[in-house]
């Protein structure tokens, strides 16, 4: 659960989920993921230090530069987490409709 609390807890933030949908396309020097933001390159390595500790991306070495790479499997995680919720609120709309049913059914009697 404690993986899965620093998942959701770096997806929480709107940059570090642009710089992962960003890294959806290929992998990225931390100069290439700094470019849309307004902020300085020790900032973003905040934000990718954040996402490396939750397992979200890795860094490679490549002379000078340390490419980054998303890590999708945390992201399963995440998504089979909120699969269970979905089924409850799935099952739970279900069971009004068929009580709307059953009011309906009830009042044209």
């Amino acid at each position: 659960m404690e993986k899965l609390d620093a998942v959701f807890a770096a997806l929480a933030d709107p940059t570090r989920r642009a710089i992962l949908a960003r890294l959806a396309d290929g992998e990225a020097t931390v100069t290439e993921l700094a470019e849309p933001f307004a902020m300085s390159l020790p900032a973003v390595s905040k934000h990718l230090k954040v996402l490396e500790r939750a397992g979200l991306i890795s860094r490679g070495r490549n002379a000078q530069q340390r490419p980054c790479r998303l890590v999708a499997a945390p992201l399963a995680d995440v998504a089979e987490w909120v699969l269970a919720y979905r089924r409850f609120w799935e099952e739970s709309f279900d069971r009004l409709d068929e009580h709307l049913r059953e009011m309906q059914e009830g009042g044209r009697a």
